[in-house]
């Protein structure tokens, strides 16, 4: 088949001056891998926001200058059109009655690189889904340009692809997501699949926010995101530049074998997006991300995780159960942590604001990079009533999850010296005034028990 033109210039557009110029990049830490690195150290990110493809909401500033406020510095940002008020990538033919996948649509390319643009002039990190598996189902692919009706590139007969498709993704029955080499070799498919996706990295790859996860909630074969990963990172090759990329898969449970062409092939994914374990609640939900974490702790790779279900008004569980998720994956060492979109999660509520702000004043006051997950030094604990990150003998984090008490353990503290306590609530996010307890009676348990009902961190520090 003959190579679609409008590659070739997509790739030749892709090569200015500016590209050529490593700008500052997120990378994976070297010396910390367990967390991402930009700007020359390591950082945790923490974020939330109204909607899941923001480069599409007309108050994008606003949206960003209060994440920034809160003290978050990462997004998600899924390339869908599906909402109201929407663009799709490519325009319209001369009588505006079908998409001609040749045109680009102007509009929702702008779109896109202004909000990289505002992104990277705040140092908010994007991560893109590249693949919005929900705009290729049901009646969003009824009007998507890529559905043989709706365009005037390709037919049903030509390309084999389905002009209804009334399933839901996990059925898997748009074959769309089949046209790469390792499986069905759809070329005349492929062609425009490659042009989007080549168009998209031509306004990305110079910014150096962005990590790049292939899909949303996929339940197709490894071979189209191993493919899509294979792809982009080549490219960015090609222009100087070191990408970082994953896959997010459907099933909730992380120990679902589908999940480990991901956790299983670190040479083509370079981190894990963890995000649908935030379907789990309580102990489980900590549980199942601390065995995931010691799955990779020969060979460390940051755990993202993009999207943190729960809210009173969804489907996936309560205000509580959102906040709880959102501190246990701090606490657990996770890489990142961001509110769902409402309905499905707390967006950027003020209730997320808070707690985005707690965990970044938490963060900041230790040395983050030193302090891995340690329940193990908690004594008297209930499940699920806190947990614990530190640097044993330096510092201690304490998160309770509705107020309680538990020891502990400080024995790697010298006996004779003093420590330091000091109590934030998460929604209110300033510290209450410090105490300096000395470890000589109480050693080696130090016995924790928070001022009230409610989230509460205890930090136990030495005193320098």
């Amino acid at each position: 088949m003959k190579k679609h033109l409008l590659s070739f210039v997509v790739a030749l557009a892709a090569i200015s001056p500016f590209s050529t110029i490593a700008a500052e990049r997120i990378q994976k830490s070297d010396r910390y891998p367990q967390y991402w690195e930009y700007g020359g150290k390591p950082i945790l990110l923490l974020g939330g926001s109204v909607e899941d493809n923001l480069f599409q909401i007309p108050d994008l500033i606003e949206q960003l200058d209060l994440l920034k406020k809160a003290g978050g510095n990462y997004v998600r940002n899924t390339m869908s059109c599906r909402d109201e008020g929407n663009v799709w990538p490519f325009a319209k033919n001369e009588t505006g009655d079908k998409f001609d996948l040749n045109q680009w649509n102007s509009e929702y390319w702008n779109r896109f690189s202004k909000f990289l643009d505002e992104t990277e002039k705040r140092d908010i990190i994007v991560q893109i889904e590249v693949w919005a598996t929900f705009d290729f189902y049901r009646d969003i692919w009824e009007r998507n340009p890529f559905n043989p009706d709706n365009n005037i590139n390709y037919t049903a007969e030509e390309t084999g692809l389905p002009t209804k498709v009334d399933s839901h993704p996990t059925k898997t029955e748009n074959n769309f997501f089949w046209s790469v080499p390792g499986e069905r070799n759809q070329e005349n498919v492929l062609t425009w699949q490659q042009a989007f996706v080549d168009k998209l990295l031509s306004i990305s790859l110079p910014h150096g926010n962005v990590l790049y996860c292939m899909d949303n909630e996929t339940s197709v074969t490894p071979e189209w995101g191993w493919s899509w990963s294979r792809h982009i990172r080549a490219a960015a090759q090609k222009q100087g530049f070191h990408v970082e990329t994953t896959e997010m898969w459907d099933p909730w449970d992380l120990a679902n074998p589908m999940h480990n062409a991901t956790f299983d092939h670190e040479n083509i994914y370079s981190f894990v997006e963890v995000s649908q374990n935030n379907h789990q609640k309580g102990q489980a939900h900590w549980d199942n991300a601390q065995k995931q974490r010691a799955r990779i702790a020969a060979a460390f790779r940051p755990l993202n995780n993009v999207k943190i279900y729960g809210a009173d008004r969804g489907r996936y569980g309560s205000d509580r159960d959102g906040i709880e998720r959102f501190c246990r994956n701090v606490f657990g060492g996770m890489a990142s942590a961001r509110f769902h979109r409402p309905d499905s999660g707390l967006g950027l509520s003020l209730k997320a604001q808070a707690v985005i702000q707690s965990m970044r004043v938490v963060t900041d006051a230790m040395d983050l990079v030193a302090c891995a997950p340690h329940n193990d030094l908690l004594g008297e604990r209930d499940d699920n009533e806190a947990y614990c990150f530190a640097n044993p003998g330096t510092e201690a984090a304490v998160f309770f999850t509705d107020g309680g008490s538990v020891t502990l353990d400080v024995s790697k503290f010298d006996e004779d010296e003093s420590v330091e306590v000091r109590w934030l609530p998460v929604l209110d996010s300033e510290w209450k005034p410090m105490r300096s307890i000395s470890l000589e009676p109480v050693h080696p348990q130090l016995e924790l028990t928070a001022p009230g009902k409610g989230y509460w961190v205890a930090l136990v520090q030495g005193k320098d």
